[in-house]
Order: structure tokens, then C-alpha cells, then sequence
């Protein structure tokens, strides 16, 4: 399976000091706060520093409510070793993916409501319904249900990592990754946002799948723009795209 291309940004976004770095973290917290992405003390926000250290959110804290101060800094074999609070045991997650991608600058876990209303009733997210989504996500995969803060988790979502930029956790919620954080941000925002059209549809009947040539056109714009998909590769050179499963049909 080939690896999923991140959209194309600016080299600026890199040049962030650890000091902006902080403040962004904060600011993508009071987002995810005030959009109901988290609840609470839910979710964890990470971003790399370098190739040996990464700034992440602490355990029970609301997000909404962050201080640059309140962040940790943690080693990639998973060591505390900056920050007046303790670290998440789901950093391990982060880890995981930031082992596995290179390219990875900031990883993202939150509890999008309608998202999880999939992710609890073990219904796959459905695609070929809406072209941001096939543009943005591409097929959205379901990891295995494991308890939050152990390797357990971490290794569920390793299969997936190298196919999307976006993992839903059974039972649970996402975790996301990109660029920069604010990207990390948008892909559980437009995940989100699909669920909850899907779910409004359901009162108005089911939805319409593109077609497969739909489909294949858009695979071709996503190549145009730099953008990979493993639905492009010859594993699927002969497949109907649109034959997906809607909601409980599967």
C-alpha cells in the first residue's frame, strides 16, 4: 500500500520557533474546545521539534484552557523530560506515528461526536459520496478497539498509518496527522462535519454514490495536485470504487 502525500504547504510553516509552536498548540486546543471536538480533558495535541523530541499536550487538562507553560516535551523513546505537568499516556499514539512518517509534523487526538457515532457501532466510514472528502481523506480506515494509554493502542493503528493522513479509533475517537497542526486540525474537522451530513441524510433516504468514474476523475485531480491515494495503485486499477458500504450494510 503506498504511503499518503500530505497537501502541499509553504516551507514557512516550518520555521516556527518552540515558543510559536506552544502558542499554536494552545490556540488549536481552544478551537477543538469550542467546536466540540473534545470534552473536558479528552484528547492530545503533539508536534515535532526534532528529529529526537517532540511538544505535547499533558494528561487531565481541558484543551480549552492550555498555557503555553502547561506543555511537555518528550523524547521519541517516550521519556518526560521537559514540563511542570505530567505527560499523556496516549503520546504513545504520537510516537507511533511519527516513527512511521517521516513527513509527519504534528499529530492530533479528539472525540469528534459524530465521527464516533461510526467508530461505536463498528459502521465503516462510507466514501464516493462527497468529492472534498475523497479529495481531502481519500477511504478513512477503522482501527481495532485497544485501551487508551497502552502500547496495545499504539499498535492497532500501525497497519493504517502509511494509508491516510486520518484513523478512526473504535470506540473511541481519532487521531489525525499532517504538516502542522492546523492541518493535523483540519482533517478531523472535515471527517467530522461528513459525519454528521451522513447522519442528516439518513431522515431523507440514502445517499447517492458517485460513480465509478466519478471517482477515478478524482483520483486524477488528487495526482495533479501532488496528492497520493492508494486507490490509484494496481491493486485497484480494476476495482469498481463506488461499491463501498453504506452505514450498517456491510
Amino acid at each position: 500500500m503506498r504511503r499518503i502525500k500530505l497537501t502541499p504547504v509553504s516551507t514557512d510553516e516550518f520555521m516556527n520557533t518552540p515558543a510559536q509552536l506552544r502558542e499554536q498548540i494552545c490556540d488549536i486546543g481552544q478551537r477543538l474546545y469550542q467546536r466540540q471536538l473534545v470534552a473536558a480533558s479528552d484528547g492530545n495535541i503533539s508536534v515535532r521539534l526534532h528529529e529526537h523530541e517532540i511538544l505535547c499536550t499533558p494528561t487531565l487538562i481541558c484543551k480549552g484552557h492550555m498555557e503555553p507553560d502547561d506543555l511537555c516535551t518528550v523524547t521519541m523513546d517516550g521519556k518526560q523530560v521537559g514540563g511542570r505537568r505530567k505527560m499523556s499516556s496516549e503520546v504513545l499514539v504520537h510516537l507511533e506515528v511519527y516513527r512511521r512518517r517521516a513527513d509527519v509534523q504534528s499529530v492530533l487526538h479528539c472525540h469528534p461526536p459524530h465521527v464516533n457515532a461510526f467508530g461505536m457501532t463498528g459502521t465503516p466510514i462510507p466514501a464516493c459520496i462527497m468529492p472534498e472528502v475523497e479529495l481531502f481523506l481519500g477511504e478513512v480506515p477503522t482501527a481495532p478497539y485497544a485501551l487508551t494509554g497502552t502500547p496495545q493502542l499504539a499498535a492497532a493503528i500501525g497497519p493504517f498509518i502509511d494509508q491516510t493522513n486520518i484513523i478512526v479509533l473504535a470506540n473511541h475517537g481519532t487521531v489525525s496527522f499532517g504538516e502542522s497542526v492546523e492541518q493535523a486540525l483540519w482533517w478531523a474537522e472535515i471527517l467530522d462535519a461528513y459525519c454528521r451530513t451522513l447522519l442528516l441524510s439518513q431522515s431523507l433516504g440514502a445517499p447517492q454514490l458517485l460513480t465509478n468514474g466519478q471517482v477515478r476523475e478524482l483520483l486524477e485531480a488528487k495526482k495533479k495536485w501532488g496528492l497520493d491515494d492508494p486507490r490509484s495503485g494496481p491493486d485497484y486499477q480494476d476495482a469498481d470504487l463506488s461499491q463501498r458500504p453504506l452505514f450498517g450494510d456491510c
